[in-house]
Protein backbone atom coordinates (compact mmCIF):
# COMPACT_ATOMS: atom_id res chain seq x y z
CA UNK A 1 0.00 0.00 0.00
CA UNK A 2 1.73 3.68 -1.43
CA UNK A 3 0.17 6.95 0.28
CA UNK A 4 0.28 10.15 -1.13
CA UNK A 5 1.07 12.97 1.21
CA UNK A 6 1.51 16.75 0.45
CA UNK A 7 5.24 18.01 1.24
CA UNK A 8 3.31 20.36 3.93
CA UNK A 9 2.11 17.47 6.09
CA UNK A 10 5.68 15.44 5.69
CA UNK A 11 6.88 18.37 7.52
CA UNK A 12 4.14 17.96 10.20
CA UNK A 13 5.07 13.81 10.61
CA UNK A 14 8.61 14.55 10.66
CA UNK A 15 8.21 17.57 13.65
CA UNK A 16 5.60 15.28 15.28
CA UNK A 17 7.97 12.23 15.23
CA UNK A 18 10.67 14.53 16.26
CA UNK A 19 9.35 16.01 18.80
CA UNK A 20 7.92 12.73 20.21
CA UNK A 21 11.25 10.74 20.01
CA UNK A 22 9.46 7.97 18.01
CA UNK A 23 9.68 7.36 14.17
CA UNK A 24 7.90 9.11 11.71
CA UNK A 25 6.09 5.75 10.44
CA UNK A 26 4.65 5.46 14.52
CA UNK A 27 2.92 8.79 13.53
CA UNK A 28 1.23 7.93 10.53
CA UNK A 29 0.03 4.24 11.94
CA UNK A 30 -1.05 6.27 14.99
CA UNK A 31 -3.18 8.56 13.03
CA UNK A 32 -4.73 5.78 10.91
CA UNK A 33 -5.63 3.98 13.98
CA UNK A 34 -7.28 6.76 15.47
CA UNK A 35 -9.56 7.69 12.52
CA UNK A 36 -10.19 3.75 11.67
CA UNK A 37 -11.31 3.77 15.23
CA UNK A 38 -13.31 6.46 15.18
CA UNK A 39 -15.17 5.24 11.65
CA UNK A 40 -15.46 1.48 12.91
CA UNK A 41 -19.10 1.54 12.79
CA UNK A 42 -19.19 2.52 9.14
CA UNK A 43 -16.91 -0.77 8.43
CA UNK A 44 -19.73 -3.08 9.68
CA UNK A 45 -22.49 -3.17 7.29
CA UNK A 46 -25.36 -4.15 9.55
CA UNK A 47 -24.69 -0.90 11.75
CA UNK A 48 -27.01 1.46 10.10
CA UNK A 49 -29.63 3.88 10.53
CA UNK A 50 -29.80 5.84 14.16
CA UNK A 51 -26.54 3.55 15.25
CA UNK A 52 -24.47 5.59 12.88
CA UNK A 53 -25.30 8.60 14.71
CA UNK A 54 -22.70 8.90 16.71
CA UNK A 55 -20.19 8.64 14.28
CA UNK A 56 -21.47 11.69 12.12
CA UNK A 57 -21.80 13.41 15.28
CA UNK A 58 -18.37 13.24 16.64
CA UNK A 59 -16.61 12.74 13.17
CA UNK A 60 -19.41 14.70 10.92
CA UNK A 61 -18.18 18.02 9.57
CA UNK A 62 -14.51 16.52 8.85
CA UNK A 63 -15.88 13.33 7.18
CA UNK A 64 -18.46 15.28 4.99
CA UNK A 65 -15.62 17.86 3.91
CA UNK A 66 -13.09 15.90 3.39
CA UNK A 67 -15.16 13.16 1.29
CA UNK A 68 -17.98 15.54 0.19
CA UNK A 69 -20.60 13.94 1.32
CA UNK A 70 -23.86 15.96 0.61
CA UNK A 71 -27.19 15.24 2.38
CA UNK A 72 -28.54 12.50 -0.64
CA UNK A 73 -25.00 10.75 0.18
CA UNK A 74 -25.17 10.77 3.65
CA UNK A 75 -29.08 9.79 3.64
CA UNK A 76 -27.57 6.55 1.46
CA UNK A 77 -24.82 5.95 4.05
CA UNK A 78 -27.27 6.16 7.19
CA UNK A 79 -30.97 4.74 6.04
CA UNK A 80 -29.88 2.30 3.22
CA UNK A 81 -31.82 -1.04 3.85
CA UNK A 82 -33.24 0.88 6.81
CA UNK A 83 -36.61 0.76 8.28
CA UNK A 84 -38.80 2.26 10.99
CA UNK A 85 -37.62 3.55 13.95
CA UNK A 86 -34.21 2.43 12.90
CA UNK A 87 -34.05 5.40 10.43
CA UNK A 88 -32.91 9.33 10.92
CA UNK A 89 -34.97 11.25 10.00
CA UNK A 90 -34.44 13.61 6.50
CA UNK A 91 -34.40 17.00 8.26
CA UNK A 92 -31.48 15.57 10.44
CA UNK A 93 -29.67 13.95 8.13
CA UNK A 94 -30.00 17.77 6.21
CA UNK A 95 -28.96 19.24 9.33
CA UNK A 96 -25.79 17.18 9.94
CA UNK A 97 -24.96 17.91 6.10
CA UNK A 98 -24.80 21.50 6.93
CA UNK A 99 -22.64 21.34 9.87
CA UNK A 100 -19.05 22.92 9.58
CA UNK A 101 -19.99 24.01 6.15
CA UNK A 102 -23.09 26.17 6.72
CA UNK A 103 -23.04 26.61 10.47
CA UNK A 104 -25.21 30.24 10.11
CA UNK A 105 -28.19 28.45 8.33
CA UNK A 106 -27.37 25.01 10.27
CA UNK A 107 -27.79 26.95 13.76
CA UNK A 108 -31.04 28.56 11.71
CA UNK A 109 -32.11 24.76 10.71
CA UNK A 110 -31.33 23.06 14.39
CA UNK A 111 -33.64 26.26 16.15
CA UNK A 112 -36.25 25.59 13.73
CA UNK A 113 -35.87 21.63 14.69
CA UNK A 114 -35.34 21.60 18.33
CA UNK A 115 -37.80 24.42 20.00
CA UNK A 116 -36.18 23.94 23.37
CA UNK A 117 -32.79 25.09 22.74
CA UNK A 118 -32.61 28.27 22.30
CA UNK A 119 -28.85 28.44 22.19
CA UNK A 120 -28.34 27.22 19.16
CA UNK A 121 -28.96 29.90 17.14
CA UNK A 122 -24.91 30.91 18.82
CA UNK A 123 -22.29 29.62 16.04
CA UNK A 124 -20.15 28.48 19.32
CA UNK A 125 -22.59 26.26 20.39
CA UNK A 126 -23.67 25.24 16.94
CA UNK A 127 -21.88 21.96 17.76
CA UNK A 128 -22.84 21.24 21.38
CA UNK A 129 -26.51 21.69 20.52
CA UNK A 130 -26.29 19.66 17.15
CA UNK A 131 -24.20 16.53 19.64
CA UNK A 132 -27.21 17.24 22.26
CA UNK A 133 -30.12 16.87 20.07
CA UNK A 134 -29.03 14.39 17.98
CA UNK A 135 -28.05 12.11 20.57
CA UNK A 136 -31.28 12.97 22.39
CA UNK A 137 -33.40 11.94 19.83
CA UNK A 138 -31.78 9.12 18.25
CA UNK A 139 -29.19 7.39 21.02
CA UNK A 140 -30.52 7.89 24.84
CA UNK A 141 -34.26 8.43 24.44
CA UNK A 142 -36.38 5.46 24.42
CA UNK A 143 -40.22 6.76 23.23
CA UNK A 144 -40.70 9.29 20.85
CA UNK A 145 -43.05 10.92 22.80
CA UNK A 146 -39.99 12.42 25.12
CA UNK A 147 -38.56 13.85 21.84
CA UNK A 148 -40.97 15.38 19.68
CA UNK A 149 -42.24 12.49 17.85
CA UNK A 150 -38.86 10.60 16.49
CA UNK A 151 -39.13 6.77 16.60
CA UNK A 152 -35.91 6.08 17.57
CA UNK A 153 -35.67 3.34 20.67
CA UNK A 154 -32.04 4.28 21.76
CA UNK A 155 -30.52 2.90 25.22
CA UNK A 156 -30.55 5.01 28.12
CA UNK A 157 -27.05 5.19 29.83
CA UNK A 158 -24.08 7.50 30.52
CA UNK A 159 -24.25 10.26 28.26
CA UNK A 160 -21.25 9.73 25.58
CA UNK A 161 -18.12 11.89 27.07
CA UNK A 162 -18.25 15.64 26.15
CA UNK A 163 -21.92 15.43 25.67
CA UNK A 164 -24.50 17.27 27.64
CA UNK A 165 -27.74 16.04 29.10
CA UNK A 166 -30.99 17.79 29.27
CA UNK A 167 -32.64 18.10 32.25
Amino acid sequence: MSIRINTADVVKIKRLAQRLGVRDSDIVRFALKTMLARLVPLSDPEVRGRNLVPVFVESGAELLRYFDLDANRLDAIINESTGGDRRVERDDIALLALSGSQDAYAALKLSELNQQDEHAQRGGELSSSLRRYLYDKYVYRSSGAANGGATGNGTAGAPHPGTATAA
